[in-house]
């Protein structure tokens, strides 16, 4: 068993340590093909159609989804499909991205007449730069292997890897090109974590007008509990006169008062309140209110504008629900 295991981590280790060095031999392919075929994907103003067979096929499919996540307008086409109508897809202002390891693939150079006819760009990623698709393409970008990981020398595994990686390269030097920021990327991404962080905000969670716990100046401490169990958010903003925070009341602070043996029913409110509290404005994006509540250990925060006027409340079971925790 041990000799065994022996044997498939050796094997484990070969693959990687292959594919490690197809990939070391693409940083002397980053040359002028690379950058003429970035400014033509930069200066595009349709969209970058990716097309490929197989496991080709497979990864020109993450390379659009990649390009298109990362602000350049991309899609996958099949290009057997693309001889049966799909190719109708394809626009005069568009860019073909064109993947091949053998630069033979049939399906390819079916329609690579029409491709041309269409006088667009086309730029192709081969194993073989003296192939058929390699000599018709615009321009191409050399991807050749050395060897494939796999042992028989058939399935494509290092020729895949090779491409891939070439294709985020190219991807993420359009990106820089663009001025594509992280806040671009959320907006490709409203649902996931990165997109919630950086596009909601305090004023699309917090609680607004009734739900908002809140009690005069002037209020008992029998009061701020009677509006404390009502709203159920753990604590009570305390205001003055013109509607400007003034204080806040929470269970920590009730507490404090119980252990000074006050009288619930007489004691102001004013008198056990917690006066420094922490405050956002409704702009403000919702993870920064979570980095507050994080910093002060707090799980209620007043939501308040010009002159500190309350106009919403903010709970930490809020961000909670957003998914921005």
């Amino acid at each position: 068993m041990l000799k065994s295991a022996d044997k498939l981590r050796a094997l484990g280790l070969a693959v990687i340590r292959t594919e490690n060095q197809a990939i070391a031999a693409l940083q002397d392919r980053i040359g002028d093909a690379f950058v003429r075929a970035c400014e033509l994907m930069f200066k595009c103003e349709g969209r970058i159609v990716v097309i490929g067979m197989g496991k080709s096929g497979h990864i020109g499919s993450k390379i659009a989804a990649t390009l298109a996540s990362t602000g350049s307008p991309a899609f996958f086409v099949h290009p057997g499909e693309a001889s049966h109508g799909d190719l109708g897809m394809i626009t005069l202002k568009d860019v073909v991205l064109a993947l091949s390891n053998s630069g033979e693939t049939e399906e390819i150079l079916v329609i690579l007449p029409l491709i041309k006819r269409l006088a667009i760009p086309l730029i192709s990623l081969t194993g073989n730069k003296h192939s058929t698709l390699a000599k018709a393409a615009t321009i191409n970008i050399d991807v050749s292997v050395e060897k494939e990981a796999c042992p028989l020398g058939l399935a494509p595994t290092s020729s895949t890897t090779a491409a891939l990686v070439m294709g985020d390269a190219l991807a993420i030097a359009l990106l820089s090109l663009k001025g594509f920021s992280a806040e671009d990327f959320a907006r490709s991404h409203p649902g996931g974590l990165l997109g919630r962080r950086l596009l909601l905000l305090v004023r699309d969670i917090m609680h607004i007008d009734d739900e908002i716990p809140i009690v005069p100046i002037t209020a008992t401490l029998r009061d701020a509990l009677i509006e404390m169990t009502q709203k159920g958010l753990g604590a009570t903003a305390i205001v003055n006169n013109g509607q400007q925070l003034v204080g806040i009341f929470t269970d920590g602070d009730l507490r404090r008062a119980l252990d000074k043996q006050v009288n619930v029913h007489r004691t102001e409110i004013c008198e056990v309140m917690t006066t420094s509290c922490q405050t956002i404005t409704a702009d403000c994006l919702a993870i920064d209110a979570l980095s507050i509540m994080q910093t002060y250990k707090i799980t209620v925060l007043p939501v308040v504008e010009a002159q500190k006027t309350l106009i919403g409340v903010l709970h930490m079971h809020d961000l909670l629900r957003a998914r921005v925790v």
